[in-house]
Protein backbone atom coordinates (compact mmCIF):
# COMPACT_ATOMS: atom_id res chain seq x y z
CA UNK A 1 0.00 0.00 0.00
CA UNK A 2 1.14 3.20 -1.09
CA UNK A 3 -0.57 6.68 1.25
CA UNK A 4 -0.08 10.14 -0.14
CA UNK A 5 -1.49 13.33 1.65
CA UNK A 6 -3.69 15.00 -0.85
CA UNK A 7 -2.09 18.48 -0.14
CA UNK A 8 -2.89 21.40 -1.16
CA UNK A 9 -0.48 23.24 -2.69
CA UNK A 10 -2.19 26.37 -3.76
CA UNK A 11 -2.13 26.94 0.01
CA UNK A 12 1.40 25.92 0.62
CA UNK A 13 2.42 28.50 -1.95
CA UNK A 14 1.57 30.88 0.48
CA UNK A 15 4.11 30.26 2.05
CA UNK A 16 7.49 32.16 0.68
CA UNK A 17 9.55 30.56 2.30
CA UNK A 18 8.67 27.28 0.81
CA UNK A 19 7.08 28.37 -2.67
CA UNK A 20 9.88 27.91 -5.17
CA UNK A 21 10.00 24.84 -3.94
CA UNK A 22 7.16 23.36 -3.75
CA UNK A 23 6.29 24.59 -7.36
CA UNK A 24 9.75 23.05 -8.37
CA UNK A 25 8.53 19.29 -7.14
CA UNK A 26 4.94 19.18 -9.54
CA UNK A 27 3.00 17.74 -6.42
CA UNK A 28 0.34 16.84 -8.16
CA UNK A 29 2.12 15.35 -11.00
CA UNK A 30 3.85 13.45 -8.72
CA UNK A 31 0.61 11.88 -6.78
CA UNK A 32 -0.72 11.22 -10.30
CA UNK A 33 2.18 9.09 -10.97
CA UNK A 34 1.88 6.94 -7.62
CA UNK A 35 -2.06 7.04 -8.67
CA UNK A 36 -1.69 5.15 -12.08
CA UNK A 37 1.73 3.56 -11.23
CA UNK A 38 0.35 1.34 -7.96
CA UNK A 39 -2.13 -1.08 -9.81
CA UNK A 40 0.79 -1.68 -12.49
CA UNK A 41 3.11 -3.26 -9.56
CA UNK A 42 0.01 -5.16 -7.61
CA UNK A 43 -0.08 -2.09 -4.68
CA UNK A 44 -3.30 -0.12 -3.64
CA UNK A 45 -2.63 3.91 -3.37
CA UNK A 46 -4.51 5.32 -0.88
CA UNK A 47 -4.68 9.83 -0.53
CA UNK A 48 -5.58 10.81 2.86
CA UNK A 49 -6.81 14.64 4.36
CA UNK A 50 -3.14 15.57 5.58
CA UNK A 51 -5.19 17.65 8.65
CA UNK A 52 -3.11 17.11 12.14
CA UNK A 53 -0.58 14.73 10.60
CA UNK A 54 2.41 16.98 11.75
CA UNK A 55 0.36 18.08 14.67
CA UNK A 56 -0.66 14.52 16.69
CA UNK A 57 1.07 12.04 18.55
CA UNK A 58 1.10 8.62 16.79
CA UNK A 59 0.96 7.15 20.01
CA UNK A 60 -2.10 8.73 22.28
CA UNK A 61 -3.76 10.77 19.78
CA UNK A 62 -2.93 14.08 21.26
CA UNK A 63 -3.21 16.81 19.38
CA UNK A 64 -0.63 19.92 19.68
CA UNK A 65 -2.42 23.46 19.85
CA UNK A 66 -5.13 21.68 22.35
CA UNK A 67 -5.19 21.78 25.94
CA UNK A 68 -2.81 24.99 26.75
CA UNK A 69 -0.31 23.94 24.47
CA UNK A 70 1.84 25.62 21.56
CA UNK A 71 0.82 24.35 17.58
CA UNK A 72 3.95 23.09 16.12
CA UNK A 73 5.87 25.39 13.43
CA UNK A 74 7.70 24.69 10.61
CA UNK A 75 10.61 25.30 12.75
CA UNK A 76 9.96 22.14 15.22
CA UNK A 77 11.57 19.60 14.10
CA UNK A 78 11.30 17.50 17.26
CA UNK A 79 9.26 17.15 19.66
CA UNK A 80 7.82 15.43 22.70
CA UNK A 81 4.20 14.93 24.07
CA UNK A 82 3.20 16.67 26.87
CA UNK A 83 0.81 14.03 27.40
CA UNK A 84 2.71 10.46 26.98
CA UNK A 85 6.15 12.09 26.93
CA UNK A 86 7.07 9.95 23.48
CA UNK A 87 9.66 11.90 21.51
CA UNK A 88 8.88 12.68 17.94
CA UNK A 89 10.87 13.77 14.85
CA UNK A 90 8.04 15.34 13.10
CA UNK A 91 8.47 14.00 9.69
CA UNK A 92 8.50 10.53 11.35
CA UNK A 93 5.76 11.07 13.37
CA UNK A 94 3.24 12.38 10.78
CA UNK A 95 4.86 9.85 8.18
CA UNK A 96 2.93 6.95 11.07
CA UNK A 97 0.23 9.12 11.23
CA UNK A 98 -0.34 9.06 7.19
CA UNK A 99 -0.15 5.63 6.93
CA UNK A 100 -2.71 4.84 10.19
CA UNK A 101 -4.85 7.60 7.99
CA UNK A 102 -4.34 4.79 4.75
CA UNK A 103 -5.45 2.10 7.01
CA UNK A 104 -8.10 3.24 8.03
CA UNK A 105 -9.63 4.00 4.14
CA UNK A 106 -8.76 0.55 3.52
CA UNK A 107 -11.55 -0.73 6.52
CA UNK A 108 -13.84 1.26 5.42
CA UNK A 109 -16.52 -0.22 2.42
CA UNK A 110 -16.00 1.06 -1.13
CA UNK A 111 -17.89 3.75 -2.90
CA UNK A 112 -17.46 6.40 -5.44
CA UNK A 113 -16.17 8.94 -3.63
CA UNK A 114 -13.08 6.62 -1.70
CA UNK A 115 -9.99 7.42 -1.88
CA UNK A 116 -9.27 4.11 -3.68
CA UNK A 117 -11.89 3.94 -5.52
CA UNK A 118 -10.62 3.10 -9.00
Amino acid sequence: MVVGENLKSKNMLKNHALAMSISDVGWRMFISMLEYKAPMYGRTFVEVDPAYTTQQCSECKFRMGTNNTHKLTLKDREWTCPNCETHHIRDWNASKNILAKGLIELLKPLTEDSPIYK
